[in-house]
């Protein structure tokens, strides 16, 4: 029988840290839905691809604390790499072309800042996550190596 391996406190941590962006993004996802003028099929499709988006992610961070490294690899790529890239690319693209965060700030409406909050919170999630399911811990404990016995049983999250 193998030994129970206690999961490192940063490995629980971007598991919590995976499910706060999903939620951020759905959060993001509810607010765009409320500003439309109509729903529509588009709309529907673009609202379903998004839940089973939202679902994966979970069920990958909800396994990283079962120690599925290819669940920490496809997070890593899916969301962390290309998920970060579909954040940042329409601020960034915005400030290219040379749009102030100042003026921004001073003319967006409640609604818009309520998006961008949850926006940060969402890529400093994600950033977070990335940072801690690569750390030296959580790469000891993805190679197997024993983190700390937990007498009988595997800690949840």
């Amino acid at each position: 029988m193998q030994a129970e391996t206690e999961i490192p406190a940063g490995v629980r941590a971007a598991t919590t840290l995976w499910i706060t962006a999903v939620a951020m993004g759905a959060f993001e996802t509810i607010l765009a839905v409320t500003q439309l003028p109509a729903f529509d099929a588009g709309t529907a499709v673009g609202l379903g691809v998004r839940v089973v988006i939202y679902a994966a992610a979970v069920f990958l961070a909800l396994l990283l604390c079962r120690r599925q490294n290819w669940a920490r690899a496809v997070l890593a790529v899916g969301l962390g790499v290309f998920g970060t890239i579909s954040l940042v690319i329409e601020p960034v693209q915005w400030l290219l072309a040379g749009n102030s965060p100042g003026r921004f700030l001073a003319e967006a409406s409640t609604m818009t800042l309520v998006a961008a909050g949850s926006r940060l919170v969402h890529l400093a999630a994600v950033l977070g996550a990335m940072v801690l399911m690569f750390g030296p811990p959580a790469n000891a404990f993805f190679r197997g190596a024993p983190t700390g016995e937990v007498a009988g049983r595997r800690e949840r999250v």
